[in-house]
């Protein structure tokens, strides 16, 4: 595993979220760069939506306001019964750079107690359907910790990963000690998160970090492939597949186990188990209803 060597003027998390301009609400009415919304809702039909973060002179560093944004359009998508799948990205260049190091180099405790941006990533990590993240350029700091909080990652071999937040004094605080420890493992996660290394998608791959990895030109292609692909699966199993995985990693075996017989058993009381096996049989196509 190697670092990218990067010059400390060149570090993608410092440099590219530098911000001077910007009020301390950091605003994008603050901010004369900043073209439209801060996050970009995208429909591919009613069963797959495309989210956009869009800062892109800034790689998309996530300061309060984007972060507020983000989980205002993912508790949106709780109650609409035709969505099926979501995909999550920035732009060619970066999905995002981190956290605002601007932003916060002028807050302190309190202040950044009462911002509760935990409550902000479970709007993502609580999303009803699959999320997938379509990840070119850096997702260093909160932005792979964004992207850990979905459920499936694809990774241009151009992308680089990395918990930095160590090299400005402070440690990854929305997960990415303990969700990249899951992922991971506790060797692979001290080495990020104490060393602040950059890795390219192939070592995060390899590391299991990522669930695939395409091509820099062919990331939203595969990944909106892979949403259309999982929009005609039935849905209730999608749903429970993801629950079972999420709340099982997390409790005794035989406990998981339990967790996941129940859900199976639940899933042989819907019409979409009579009509998947139907149709397996007849050789036809299945019509899933969610039901």
């Amino acid at each position: 595993m190697t670092e990218d060597r990067l010059s400390p003027q060149r570090n993608p998390q410092q440099d590219a979220q530098r911000d001077p301009q910007r009020s301390s609400q950091g605003g994008p009415q603050d901010d004369p760069r900043q073209q439209g919304p801060l996050v970009l809702l995208e429909r591919i039909g009613p069963a797959v939506a495309v989210v956009r973060l869009n800062r892109p002179h800034v790689r998309n560093a996530l300061d309060l306001d984007i972060r507020k944004e983000l989980a205002r359009v993912f508790r949106g998508f709780a109650d609409e019964e035709e969505l099926r799948c979501v995909v999550l990205t920035g732009n060619d260049e970066c999905f995002a750079a981190g956290a605002d190091i601007e932003d916060m180099s002028r807050i302190d405790a309190m202040q950044m107690y009462h911002r509760h941006t935990e409550r902000l990533w479970a709007a993502v990590a609580d999303c009803p359907v699959p999320v997938i993240s379509a990840v070119n350029g850096y997702a260093l700091g909160g932005g792979l910790e964004l992207a850990m909080n979905t459920d499936i990652i694809v990774a241009g071999r151009g992308a680089r990963f990395g918990q930095p937040e160590v090299k400005v004094g402070i440690m990854p605080g929305a997960g990415g000690t303990q969700r990249l420890t899951r992922a991971v493992g506790k060797f692979q996660a001290m080495y990020l998160c104490l060393t602040g290394h950059l890795i390219s998608a192939e070592e995060a791959y390899a590391m299991g970090l990522v669930s695939k990895v395409v091509d820099d030109d062919q990331v939203m292609a595969h990944s909106l492939e892979l949403a259309e692909q999982l929009s005609r699966m039935p849905p209730v199993a999608l749903q429970q597949i993801k629950e079972v995985i999420l709340h099982g990693a997390d409790a005794p075996l035989g406990a998981a186990l339990a967790l996941e017989r129940k859900a199976v058993q639940l899933l042989f009381a819907s019409q979409d188990k009579n009509e998947g096996m139907n149709a397996f049989l007849e050789k036809r196509r299945p019509q899933y209803q969610g039901r």
